[in-house]
Formats: C-alpha cells, structure tokens, sequence
C-alpha cells in the first residue's frame, strides 16, 4: 500500500525519473479530497463528445461542444448536431448493462475494472482519516458507471462504503443539495464507540441518464434501466446520412457542413426539441448552463465544487477532463487562488499538456501530470493514482 518511507505514489514516471515528485501519504489523505472525472474516464465503454471532423483552418478535431458553439445560430444544422449526440452518445450511456456480462468485450471490461481500481484507491484513502472519511467525486459524465461499479462492489463484499449520489427516499429517491452534506457512522450497542463509514460523494455536472423531472420542480433519481431506455426511445432524432459522413470523416472541416443543402420540416424540428428538452442533460454548448431545464440543480452542484475547492486544505485530480467547458474552467480559476489548494491534472499526451498549460499560466498550484506514452484510464490507475507497488517495482 505504500513505500517503504511511508510515500503514497502519486506521481508520473517521467517526474519520478527526473524529480521523484512522489507526495507524501501525509500531504494527501487529511485533504479535503476531490475529484473531477469526463469523459475520458468511460472512453472504450461510451463515446466521448470527439468527432473526426476539422476545424477550418486550424487543422485540429471538433468537439460536439465546439461544433454546436459554432453553429448556434443554424437551427437545421444544430438540430443535426443534436440528434447526432443523442444517438451516439447519449443513447448508448441508457443502453448500457452491467450485469450482462455476456454483451461486453475485453475492452469495455477493462474500463469497469478500471473504474473499480479507482474506487478502491479513493476508499483507501479516505479510510485513513478518522472523521468525514468521505471523498468527492464530480464528473461531467452522465452514464452512471460509477454508480454501477459502486453496486457491483457492495453486493460482492469488494467493499464496505456510502456512495452518496444525493437522494433521499425510498420507493421514490428525489436529489437535494443538502443530502451531500450528511454523513453516516456505525454505533456501537451500548453508544460506548462509533465510527464514521467512508462515503464518496458522487455529484454529476452535467446530469445524468438515471434522472427525471417529477412534475414538482424536482429531480428524481431512478436507476431503473427500462425507464431510461424508454424516455431515451421517445426523442425523435433526425437522420441525415449525408451529415452523419461528414462528422465521421477526418478529411472533411465544418466548411463541408456549411454547404450541405439540408431540407428538414420545421414541425419535425419543433418535435426533436420538445422532446430533447426533456432530457436531464446539460447541452455541449458554451451557453448550457443557461439552457438547461435543471438549471437550478446544477447552479447548486456547481457551487458545490466552488466550496469544496475553496476550503483550506483541498486536493483536486482531474482526469479525462480537457477544460473545454469554460463555465468550468472559469470556475475552477477562480478557485485556485485559495492557496492552500493543489489542483493535479492528468493530460491525455503532450498535446494536451501544451493545450492546458495555456489555460492555467500562472497558477502555481497546478501540476500537469504526463506518462510515457498515453495517459488513459489504465495508466492512470497504474501509475499516478495507485496505493499499490507498480509492477516495475516489485522485485526491487
């Protein structure tokens, strides 16, 4: 679980070479411990909001939120965009089953175990603190895996923990802010001991597939699978082939999406919209916060992550995450001038590490983190967050 002078690894192969920049088990497991996961954490099981479409004249790949930033004022072209993510990211994150093993490959087995391997570290961690021996965990992400994972664990006995996603209730589990606040202990008997039970807090940015509106201004949170297949089945999406061809194609930039003659009804439109507009999803634009019908919650959950990352002594590790998302991003900024928090981000390649290292210029209390190689769920599990010896090590 840890080295021989007590050292928690927790640092890139490349730093360990040069610098040795381990942190010790002490700087990290008292924190104030956060967590910011996106889409690159679930890539391999869900898609990612990447599309191999080119910007014009900058040569570098789309996002479905650039994508959609840029054609807001296209009401055909986004409605494309939008069925688009409905189809081939939304939907599948609603399809998805983990109990049946049968229709997983070896790939998308590896992105649970991987998810479960960073579960077991946050527990480890938080099990070393003798009060509020809890974790917060944001992500942007909307699958529900982690919840999923959770459950697996539980019923296995892999682990002994509260995954608190903010529901209260039992036949019917409605989201409040304050549930994140509660914590949960073991008493004994005779009230002669008691002792507080690890908890994750799992709070999701941007919404979630297991959420519905309750008709009372409230979000209920149901992880019935049907249910939410059955809502996603309802929205109806617009298929234009020659648009879906475009997207795909790496050689093609949103000059080729500008000269698509697209014809599509506006009551097929309206229709798509009203549909969509149901979905518990924050929209991949820069404006989605002001465009969601769960404004409220996520002005909540939002704030959520300000506090966390402004009390004294925080830690924050973001992975999977590009900071694409500018309310996020201007957020977390403005976040770092706390002093005594250390923000850690875990950067895909090089090119990422470029990328945000333009972002935050000049805020010491960032570390960018990169390994040999690509830095994908696996690595990250293996070689910066990980209590366990690294196989390179295990006979030194």
């Amino acid at each position: 679980m840890e080295d021989e002078g007590g050292i928690l690894r927790f640092a890139t192969r490349k730093a360990r070479d040069a610098t040795l920049s381990n942190i010790n088990r002490s700087d990290i497991f008292d924190k104030n411990l956060n967590f910011l996961l996106g889409s690159g954490a679930s890539y391999g099981l869900l898609p990612t909001l990447a599309v191999k479409l080119k910007k014009k004249d900058a040569g570098k790949s789309h996002t479905l939120e650039t994508l959609a930033t840029q054609f807001e004022g296209n009401r055909k072209i986004k409605t494309l965009i939008f069925s688009w993510y409905v189809k081939e990211v939304i939907k599948p994150a609603s399809d998805f089953q983990i109990g049946d093993y049968s229709s997983l490959n070896a790939i998308q087995w590896e992105v649970l175990e991987n998810y479960e391997r960073f579960l077991k570290t946050v527990l480890a961690l938080t099990a070393k603190k003798r009060e509020q021996n809890r974790a917060n965990i944001f992500t942007t992400n909307y699958d529900g895996l982690i919840a999923h994972v959770s459950e697996r664990m539980l019923r296995h006995g892999y682990a002994d923990f509260i995954l608190n996603d903010g529901g209260s209730g039992f036949i019917k589990r409605n989201m409040y802010a304050k549930n994140f606040n509660r914590f949960f202990r073991d008493q004994g008997v005779f009230d002669r001991h008691s002792k507080s039970i690890p908890q994750v807090n799992l709070l999701q940015l941007h919404g979630s597939v297991y959420w519905f509106k309750d008709g009372s201004d409230n979000i209920e949170i149901s992880y019935d699978l049907a249910r939410a297949q059955a809502r996603m089945s309802e929205v109806p999406c617009i298929e234009n082939e020659l648009f879906d061809a475009v997207l795909n194609d790496g050689e093609k930039s949103d000059a080729d999406i500008e000269s698509l003659d697209v014809n599509i009804p506006d009551a097929q439109i309206d229709e798509f919209w009203k549909q969509y507009e149901q979905l518990p999803i924050v929209n991949p634009t820069k404006w989605k916060f002001h465009e969601t019908v769960f404004e409220e919650h996520y002005y909540q959950t939002l704030r959520l992550l300000s506090y966390e990352l402004e009390k004294p002594n925080s830690v924050f590790v973001v992975f999977g995450f590009s900071f694409a998302d500018e309310h996020i991003l201007n957020l977390v900024k403005r976040s770092l001038s706390n002093p005594t928090l250390k923000m850690f981000v875990c950067c895909f390649n090089n090119k990422e590490k470029s990328s945000l290292q333009q972002k935050f210029e000049g805020f010491d209390n960032v570390e960018l983190i990169c390994v040999d190689g690509d830095l994908d769920f696996r690595a990250f599990n293996e070689q910066v967050f990980t209590v366990e010896a690294r196989s390179d090590e295990a006979g030194s």
